[in-house]
């Protein structure tokens, strides 16, 4: 019995026998962490339909959020359209506001009755856009009181969306006519030359 527990010792440390036993312990750690991770015992049949109704509701989850998504992308692109729609219509191109500008102060005054004097405009960008800028045109006038309020009344509905900001006027020796100074600011879009006068 001695001798056959000293022949086995000797076997053990041979390095071929060491090799085996190592490799038969990490099979073995291997089946004890497949069991745990995959609890084959307890994947019984409502722990299944279980893990189904949970799948289920995350898919009907993410296929809500991709509906909302799809809904915000078409809104966005909605609203894109509408923008270049409105900019479009009111704004101005750079390469023609000026002359636009020349044509549209021109043909309200001669409505209304006033005289237009000397005109000038200047383009200031736009913080936050590359592509807007606004055009403010500094112009004179002479006429009767009546006859302003109507020039600023077809400024008003002018399709050109013009903003007056200031208006001075003062009578002239006459008393009968006003000399009106005017500041008016539009939007243009594109790129263009910096400045002018009309």
């Amino acid at each position: 019995m001695a001798k056959w527990l000293n022949d086995s010792m000797t076997q053990l440390q041979q390095p071929r026998v060491l090799v085996r036993v190592g490799l038969g312990l990490l099979l073995l750690a291997d089946l004890v962490m497949a069991a745990v991770v995959f609890k084959p015992w307890a994947a019984s049949a409502a722990d299944l339909d279980r893990q189904v109704t949970s799948l289920r509701q995350q898919l009907r989850n993410r296929q809500g959020a991709l509906e909302s998504l799809r809904a915000l992308v078409s809104k966005i692109e909605s609203a894109r359209a509408e923008g270049d729609r409105f900019l479009g219509a009111y704004f101005m191109s750079r390469r023609t506001a000026s002359s636009t500008m020349v044509d549209e102060l021109q043909t309200l005054a001669q409505k209304a009755g006033i005289k237009q004097k000397e005109a000038a405009y200047i383009f200031e960008p736009v913080e936050g856009s590359e592509t807007i800028s606004m055009m403010s045109v500094t112009a004179n006038y002479e006429g009767a009181f009546a006859d302003l309020m109507q020039f600023i009344n077809l400024l008003d509905r002018s399709p050109k969306f013009l903003i007056l900001e200031s208006l001075t006027a003062a009578p002239q020796q006459s008393g009968l006519t006003l000399s009106v100074s005017m500041k008016l600011n539009s939007f243009v879009r594109d790129e263009g030359q910096q400045g002018g006068a009309l």
